[in-house]
Order: C-alpha cells, then sequence, then structure tokens
C-alpha cells in the first residue's frame, strides 16, 4: 500500500509540475481571449453571452473561460476556474479592448469623427436596399445550390458558414445568412483587417505623401542591419525579422495580442533573422508595426484616428465597420476589423475597380495590381497583404484571384476576370473553398452579359431581315 501511495504522489507531482511548466502561463492569453471575444461580440454586435460561449469561444481551451458581463459599465472579466482573471472593456467609437491591472479605466480617451453619407444610391453603392437584378448570363439555379451547399445543413456543425454575398457587375446577385445572422450582423474578419492597413499606404501614396520604396521610419533600427528595411517589405512580409505566427501556444503572435500594451512595438524590438526581401514570414507583428507607421504620418493621434474613416471605410459607406485599438490607441491592423458582409463585399468591389468609388479613385489604380503581384518568396501565394491565386491554390478558380483572408476562414475573393466578390464568413476553416467558388463561378455562362446582348440583337435583326423577304 505505501508503494502504491508513493507511485500515486510521484504521479501526482508529475501531474502539477506539468501544469504548472504547460498549462499554467497559457491560463493568461486564454482568459484575455475569452474577455476580448465576449466584450466585442456582446457590445458591437449585440450577441448574448450564451451565444459567444457556443460559438466564437467554441475553441479547443478557450471554454475553459469563465465570463461574466457588466453592461453597466461595459466590461467584460473572464477567468480559468478562478484563475488569471482578465478585464476586456468596450469604449464606444473604439471597440472592446483587452486592459491589465495598470490602465487608467478613468483616463478621457479620442474617438474617430465618423460620417454616415447617405446618397440615395442602392446597394453596394449607397444606403438604399438593392432591388433584383437578373443577368442572363447566370443559371440562378446553379447559383443558389452552390451557396445553399456552404452551409450546415440542421444539425450539423462542419462548414460553420455564417454568412455569403456574391457581388457580379457590382450587382448584389446571392445572399444567404445562418439562423442568427443577418444583413445587419457585424463579424470580425480578423486578419482580413490586414489588407485594410495596407490599403491607407496605397491612399497616402497617391496622395503624395508616403513612399513606401524608402526605409521604415523607426528609430531603433537606425543604427543597425534593420535600417535598410522597406515599407515596401513589410507590406510584402518580406522584412527578414524574426516573428512566431502560432496560435496554438504563447508565441509572440499570442503574447502580443493578449498582453502587450502598444501592439506596434512587438515586431520593433525583434532582430533581423534575413536580409530584407530574402525570406517571407507571415507576420501579424508587421501589420500592427505598419498600423504605428501610419500614426506617425500624422501631427495628432485625433487626425490618425479620422483617416481611417475618413479615407476609406466611411469614404465607401462601410458605415457598420469598427477597428478596434489596444491600449496605447493605435489601430489593431492586424486582427480586429469588424463590419457587416455586405460592407466586407464593398471593401473587395473597391479592389475590383482598382480603387474607384463612385467616380473617385481612392488610390491609383496600379496600387491594385501591386497588392496582387506575388512577392518573390511565397511561391505565388502572397501579394503586399493580401493573398493571391497566382500559384494555383484554388485550382478549379481563375488564377487572377486574390483574397483577404483571416482566421476561422473569413473571406473576401476578388475575381477580376469575371467581375466577381465572393465573400463568405464563418467559424471554421474545413471548407472547401475551392469547390465553393467552382460552383458560384460554374453559374456563370463564359459569354458576358454585354456579348449576350449584342448576339440577340444580331440574332434579332437576322429574323427580321427573313420576316421582311
Amino acid at each position: 500500500m505505501k508503494k502504491f501511495l508513493k507511485v500515486l504522489a510521484v504521479l501526482l507531482l508529475i501531474i502539477v509540475v506539468y501544469l504548472r511548466i504547460a498549462i499554467y502561463p497559457q491560463l493568461d492569453l486564454i482568459s484575455g481571449f475569452s474577455a476580448k471575444s465576449v466584450a466585442s461580440g456582446h457590445f458591437i454586435d449585440s450577441r448574448s453571452l450564451e451565444t459567444i460561449e457556443k460559438g466564437d469561444n467554441d475553441i479547443d481551451k478557450v471554454d475553459w473561460a469563465t465570463n461574466e458581463i457588466n453592461d453597466v459599465k461595459k466590461n467584460v472579466t473572464s477567468s480559468v476556474y478562478g484563475l488569471k482573471e482578465r478585464k476586456a472593456i468596450y469604449r464606444q467609437g473604439l471597440g472592446a479592448t483587452l486592459i491589465n491591472n495598470d490602465f487608467d479605466v478613468t483616463k478621457q480617451y479620442k474617438v474617430p469623427q465618423r460620417y454616415s453619407f447617405k446618397n440615395g444610391r442602392e446597394y453596394p453603392y449607397g444606403d438604399i436596399e438593392p432591388k433584383d437584378t437578373l443577368f442572363s448570363n447566370i443559371d440562378y439555379t446553379k447559383l443558389e445550390k452552390a451557396i445553399a451547399n456552404a452551409f450546415d445543413k440542421k444539425g450539423e456543425k462542419k462548414k460553420q458558414t455564417r454568412s455569403v454575398v456574391v457581388l457580379y457587375k457590382g450587382k448584389l446577385i446571392a445572399e444567404k445568412y445562418a439562423v442568427g445572422f443577418n444583413k445587419n450582423s457585424k463579424i470580425l474578419g480578423w486578419s482580413m483587417t490586414k489588407s485594410l492597413t495596407a490599403t491607407y499606404f496605397g491612399i497616402l501614396q497617391k496622395q503624395g505623401k508616403i513612399d513606401i520604396m524608402k526605409s521604415a521610419p523607426i528609430d531603433e533600427w537606425k543604427n543597425d542591419e534593420r535600417s535598410k528595411i522597406t515599407i515596401n517589405d513589410l507590406l510584402h512580409m518580406n522584412s527578414g525579422l524574426e516573428w512566431e505566427e502560432d496560435y496554438t501556444k504563447i508565441s509572440d503572435a499570442t503574447k502580443m495580442l493578449f498582453q502587450a500594451e502598444d501592439m506596434t512595438k512587438s515586431q520593433i524590438e525583434k532582430s533581423a533573422k534575413y536580409k530584407p526581401n530574402t525570406h517571407w514570414n507571415y507576420s501579424s507583428g508587421t501589420t500592427n508595426l505598419l498600423s504605428g507607421i501610419l500614426r506617425k504620418q500624422f501631427k495628432t493621434h485625433q487626425d490618425y484616428l479620422n483617416f481611417w474613416y475618413s479615407s476609406l471605410i466611411d469614404k465607401i459607406g462601410m458605415n457598420s465597420m469598427i477597428v478596434e485599438t489596444d491600449m496605447a490607441g493605435n489601430f489593431v491592423g492586424s486582427s480586429y476589423g469588424w463590419a457587416t458582409t455586405r460592407d466586407w463585399a464593398k471593401f473587395g468591389l473597391l479592389y475590383l475597380h482598382k480603387g474607384n468609388w463612385n467616380g473617385e479613385q481612392l488610390f491609383d489604380e496600379s496600387w491594385a495590381k501591386y497588392v496582387a503581384t506575388p512577392t518573390n518568396t511565397s511561391n505565388g501565394q502572397y501579394g503586399a497583404h493580401f493573398w493571391l491565386n497566382a500559384g494555383g491554390v484554388y485550382h478549379d478558380v481563375p488564377r487572377d484571384m486574390y483574397r483577404c483572408s483571416g482566421f476561422q476562414g473569413q473571406m473576401v475573393f476578388i475575381i477580376p476576370s469575371l467581375d466577381l466578390v465572393v465573400v463568405r464568413m464563418g467559424l471554421s476553416e474545413d471548407f472547401d473553398f475551392n469547390g465553393f467558388l467552382k460552383n458560384v463561378v460554374g453559374s456563370l455562362t463564359i459569354i458576358d452579359d454585354d456579348t449576350y446582348l449584342k448576339e440577340s440583337l444580331r440574332k434579332k435583326e437576322k429574323l427580321n431581315r427573313k420576316d421582311t423577304k
């Protein structure tokens, strides 16, 4: 019996040591993720705690957390079995921010000035509900089936698609939502926000206010090999800096998102591992560094906050969108952009039209080509903060397709050769995107609508000539 108790004690000791070394350090990240997720989902999209815990937080280990919402103080506290309590606060205009014990919640803060333009035009170019538009070259039965197949059947939980929107030739031709979601539901785009962040450099470049080929304006890099890193290298994720983007453990990315006060500094502090433009490495830290570079372009913090909305988001009527900030007041450009599915589609349409919106050129046409051109170290998979199909990742989809892409399968697909934008929002990447797009594209006949009309007129004229003989 004594021998058994000794063995049992040793086993318990091993378990305790394992939990202390392997699990305990993760609790801070688990409760942090949960607090932030609940605060954003509840205060931005009015989701219930039950909905968030069963959906957004239904992730390995995150569901260990216990969450409490305070609607009066507009905050959320989360802990794991009473350990490592974390708090996220909500501030109108800035969204939810995960805070630490040093954060002064009584301190005044600035918010972006927003403008909601109502031009009386139909969606997607205006604020009026669109009328049904029928194109002669679309097989609507096939299209409806393709969209329906993107969603789980009753009782299933695999595809976990929340919404799909399809724009063709600037018209809404398909739209579907899962139970509990609708056209007004705001959904987190995660890393799709990276594409948004990059776009501001295209806007500033058109305005003649920045040169992306110049060295990044980082004081900490001026006296070492990092001084050779350009903004162009950062946009291509080609800086050569150290960075670990792993969300299954404590990594550079998770420490930045769930512990850092100023997320723009996380990548700055990393040393050079390779020469610039020689090794591609995906990094959320790089995008938040770029957000910090954007902030340096303005004289005041207020100007920085306003610019993100006045120059792009509100300019194209993405009035539902909110980009959340960190404790230091920086937009978390890597991950925290929320918008309705329709508004995410507007962003795709802006790129489909090469920066032109209602006749106004927000960025040069060359910028759309720039972001969709493969960086030389990504095997055709990545451009400038956009993912590409140049390497044929989706083999049944045109190679000119490029996309904004986010965690859990948030996607804005832009297909210039087909004048098509497809948006899918969900909770799972276990989804056949190639098959989905193949079926959507397959609902379009090869002939475009203008050609169809011309041929119809020719046939009609031919028949008229026969009738006159």
